[in-house]
């Protein structure tokens, strides 16, 4: 081969390499002039500490081309068997509208966006969570919603939480779980108990109150399918002082009482059904809901209604926001990562379909049940139940050579218990399919036919649900859910609403320790792809090779980066990355003999999650004190683990540190913790700032998260779906999360399940897969490389107008820097929440506010952003910067200037009274650069006080809305 040639392929396999990292050669010349460095290899040399530099480099391979990588994954797709599935247990195959398929799931207006921290530039997605809230509610019969919990497993894990902190039978320790819940949430919810030191029975709903419980939890309609007044059951619990939970299937829910009008106090499920696919398992939106009097305990975020400064409504996250970071240890759950992107999909499904709508695919589907049901049963065929909604379970002595049949005509059915299957038909189950069931079951020549069947139940009716539990009152009766049944009105919907929302297409979101970077368009297209997007999580393993074989690639291409023996790709958030990681560490103690060892070291400039994580594991949390320079107080260290020796479980320690320095000391304290007996959690937040330069197995830690819509490029969704998969060494990996439905290989039997799915989100994973295939080993240490440049740059810059609170070697930062906005706000009275809010008018969503250290923005380029885009926001900031003199100078009061009344609407700058010290065109575009690409916030600053106090968390009252 020539060297011509060899040169041009190698110049198209890095390719992607240069389209990902932002800035051009140019670029990074300019900004390592600026530092004062003649090579990008200085300033690596200059930052992070030489000891913990890998020896050698990653093999992962050559970074592949976008045609080469997606050429070779369709190829790995293509060994994925896509059969109907029937399966049903919380998974269903549904049509996904093409309107919100292409301009939602496919948009990065919608996917990069972050979580609303910042509500005057989230307006469009609070809406959406707004009407998946009252959707929620609506079918539910309760007071008050979530914006969405991980997955249906998870939620009733958290519900058993919340039974917990609110039941009056404060000396009861038991939850009780009816023996016909699904079978993956009585796995989740056993492994969460045994985490809190619960007692956990399982039985036959009825036995509920023959026990001293706090709560009880009942499916509805069962797993199996049975449909049954639970009314008594939900009251006998109520009697004991305990909380009744119930997990509702969502689409039932349109023919079926409300469980909060049977009485439930909690009622959850998943909203995958409404237009999300199944996705092997995820990510899907857990519905959530509860009395109003439990609203304090409820987990989650909440979107809420308040007044901006103008008066107007305007919508913003209540009560939540942010607890983790505000009451760590006391949190009600770890939860930090909701699942945004999703519970848009359901609730634009509810907004396209209607009321109507979907009343109509239920009934389609209940039709069928009950025509497949007549049919069966006219042949002699046993069901093990009188009612149901979409589930029929056969018994049947010739349950194997039926579902041999099955599988040879490309269908699944469920197959949990001997003697039994079930068969869960859907939205897209057809008069053929009914056929061809009955030709599988009953075998060929059997003489029924789908449209006399049909007639037959249309004359004599139904009974298959019982009359008491027919639902008869009217469901979401908001115009947003009757006004956009046409594509056309829809697709402007949605635009109306995406346009109110600042993400990655309009500039850069340079938030700290919540890396924003390109969500490349090329790792996006294999999610939903047939292939991917439609296998249900508990179809036989041999039709899921192709997943095997791509999630085997990534498992062994994170452990290779990560320097573990081997990672858990169950956990769907990286708060449940945490939890399962600290699991592992207790199991692991525990069977060392050492069950006694449950204290938890957490330097204080820890993420909330932190302490609410180990709070989950039932660990004491003991804070160890950070010094002047930010790191970890060696002596306070020193000093506590000697102090908490015999007990002590692990230390959980964030690298590079939160606040944006690679600690020297980081191996002396791994050495310390293990020399106690301890382990050590290295929390995976900034592990882009490790990736092939250093990593956490390497630097000498046990188990670590990652956070894969992070470092790994999943999109961030609005606040949603995450993943964090963790990374342990080779005496942590039996203890790793298994599944009771799905035998994960490498971990021990019998160890529960985190999440629902056996992979978690797995449907996601292939964006994941893509971006390390199409860098391959020297573009993933560039991306590293130039995260430092980028952030170093920046702070070099921000430096000569802000002081920058921590540095680390040779007075350079990791991947983040903390800018102390505290002296300005002392000499002007002007906030931190002033400078956020201005940053919008100049088209910017604010960094970090306020943690980890009060009165700082805490600020993180990434490598994806060019040089222009950096300069952008460092122009920015220094504007703003102006202005605050201003203010200390006495040109502008404290009451009027353009940070006090920031963010600036249209409606704001064009209206008819203009009483304030700076002109209109200013409070707008306060630097040329805005008017290239302006963004306009639709509602001016958010009072969160008059939220909180009016709590209103549903879609506006009809009238206000014509108003």
């Amino acid at each position: 081969m020539s060297n011509a040639k060899s040169l041009e392929q190698l110049e198209q396999k890095q390719d992607f390499i240069r389209r990902h990292i932002g800035p051009s050669p140019e670029q990074v010349s300019d900004m390592l002039s600026a530092l004062e460095v003649s090579s990008v290899q200085e300033l690596i040399d200059q930052t992070v500490p030489a000891s913990i530099r890998l020896e050698q480099p990653l093999t992962v391979g050559q970074s592949r081309t976008e045609v080469e990588t997606l050429s070779y994954l369709k190829s790995v797709a293509s060994k994925n068997k896509v059969f109907k599935s029937y399966i049903g247990q919380g998974y269903h195959p549904t049509h996904v509208p093409h309107v919100i398929l292409r301009n939602v799931l496919e948009n990065p207006g919608w996917y990069t966006a972050y979580t609303p921290y910042q509500p005057e530039i989230a307006q469009g997605r609070l809406e959406s969570l707004l009407n998946f809230q009252t959707m929620t509610l609506d079918l539910t019969g309760l007071d008050l919603a979530s914006a969405s919990l991980l997955d249906e497993s998870t939620a009733a894990a958290e519900a058993m939480g919340l039974a917990k902190r609110v039941s009056k039978a404060k000396k009861a320790n038991a939850f009780f779980i009816a023996d016909d819940v699904h079978t993956q949430t009585i796995d989740v919810v056993t492994t969460r108990a045994e985490q809190f030191g619960f007692e956990i029975i399982v039985g036959k709903a009825e036995d509920a109150v023959n026990h001293d419980i706090f709560g009880a939890l009942f499916q509805y309609p069962s797993t199996s399918g049975e449909v049954v007044d639970i009314t008594d059951l939900i009251a006998g619990v109520q009697s004991k002082k305990a909380i009744a939970c119930v997990a509702a299937d969502i689409m039932s829910l349109l023919l079926l009482k409300a469980p909060g009008k049977l009485g439930a106090d909690v009622v959850l499920g998943s909203a995958q059904r409404f237009g999300v696919p199944m996705g092997y398992g995820g990510p899907h939106a857990a519905f959530f809901a509860t009395r109003d009097a439990y609203k304090r305990s409820l987990p989650g975020r909440i979107i809420g209604v308040s007044k901006d400064r103008l008066g107007n409504d305007a919508l913003r996250m209540a009560m939540q926001t942010r607890e983790q970071h505000i009451r760590r240890d006391k949190a009600n759950s770890n939860i930090c990562t909701a699942q945004v992107l999703l519970a848009n999909m359901a609730a634009f499904y509810a907004v396209y379909h209607g009321p109507q709508g979907l009343k109509t695919i239920a009934q389609r589907i209940h039709r069928f049940a009950d025509i497949l049901a007549t049919g069966l049963k006219a042949k002699g065929i046993a069901l093990k139940h009188s009612t149901w909604f979409d589930t029929l379970t056969v018994v049947s002595d010739s349950k194997y050579d039926i579902i041999a049949r099955a599988i040879a005509k490309g269908v699944n059915f469920a197959t949990n218990h001997e003697g039994e299957y079930s068969i869960s038909v859907s939205e897209t189950t057809t008069r053929a399919d009914i056929t061809e069931l009955f030709d599988i079951i009953l075998g060929e020549g059997h003489g029924l036919s789908v449209d006399a069947i049909a007639a037959d139940v249309e004359a004599n009716g139904s009974e298959s649900i019982p009359a008491s539990l027919v639902r008869d009152d009217e469901v979401l009766t908001h115009p947003n859910f009757n006004s956009y049944h046409s594509e056309t009105d829809m697709l402007r919907y949605i635009k109306r609403l995406e346009s109110k929302d600042l993400s990655l297409n309009h500039s850069m979101i340079s938030l700290g320790s919540c890396t924003m970077k390109l969500n490349a368009t090329a790792e996006m297209i294999p999610i939903t792809w047939p292939e991917f997007a439609n296998l249900h999580p508990f179809c036989p393993l041999d039709q899921a090779q192709g997943y095997q074989i791509m999630i085997g690639e990534l498992h062994d291409w994170l452990v290779n980066i990560t320097g573990y023996d081997a990672v858990s790709l169950q956990p769907n958030s990286g708060a449940q990355g945490e939890y399962a990681g600290l699991i592992a560490i207790r199991k692991y103690h525990e069977s060392r003999g050492d069950a006694h060892r449950n204290v938890c070291l957490i330097p204080s400039s820890a993420h909330g999650t932190n302490p609410a994580s180990a709070q989950m594991a039932s660990m004491k949390i003991v804070v160890v004190n950070c010094d002047k320079n930010g790191n970890v107080d060696m002596s306070d260290l020193k000093a506590k683990a000697e102090e908490v020796s015999e007990n002590l479980s692990c230390i959980m320690i964030t690298y590079p540190s939160t606040h944006g320095v690679y600690e020297e000391t980081i191996r002396e304290i791994c050495d310390i913790i293990h020399e106690h007996g301890g382990q050590v959690y290295m929390d995976g937040a900034n592990m882009n700032a490790q990736v092939g330069v250093t990593s956490p197995g390497f630097i000498g830690s046990d188990v670590s998260h990652l956070n894969l819509h992070k470092t790994f490029c999943i999109p961030h969704g609005g606040g949603g779906p995450g993943v964090g998969p963790i990374g342990v060494k080779s005496h942590l990996a039996p203890f790793m999360p298994n599944h009771s439905v799905i035998n994960v290989p490498g971990t021990n039997i019998g160890n529960g399940a985190v999440s629902a799915a056996p992979y978690g989100s797995a449907a996601i994973l292939p964006i994941s897969w893509a971006y390390i295939t199409m860098m391959g080993s020297e573009g993933l240490k560039q991306a590293t490389e130039m995260a430092i440049v980028n952030a170093n740059y920046l702070t070099h810059e921000l430096s000569k107008h802000f002081p920058i609170l921590y540095r680390g070697r040779n007075n350079r930062v990791a991947h983040e820097c903390i800018v102390d906005l505290r002296p300005l706000k002392e000499l002007s009275g002007i906030t931190e929440m002033d400078v956020a809010k201005r940053l919008q008018d100049y088209g910017f969503h604010s960094p970090t506010m306020s943690f980890p250290v009060a009165g700082t923005l805490m600020i993180e380029p990434t490598e994806s952003e060019s040089k222009g885009e950096i300069d952008r926001f460092i122009e920015a900031m220094v504007s703003i910067k102006g202005e605050i003199e201003k203010v200390i100078s006495g040109e502008w009061s404290i009451e009027n200037n353009p940070l006090v009344f920031a963010p600036h609407t249209q409606g704001d700058v064009l209206g008819n009274e203009w009483d304030r010290a700076y002109d209109r065109f200013y409070a707008a575009f306060p630097v040329p650069a805005v008017a290239k690409n302006k963004f306009w916030p639709t509602v001016t600053r958010i009072d969160d006080v008059y939220g909180d106090r009016n709590l209103v968390c549903s879609c506006p009252a009809v009238e206000t809305y014509r108003d």
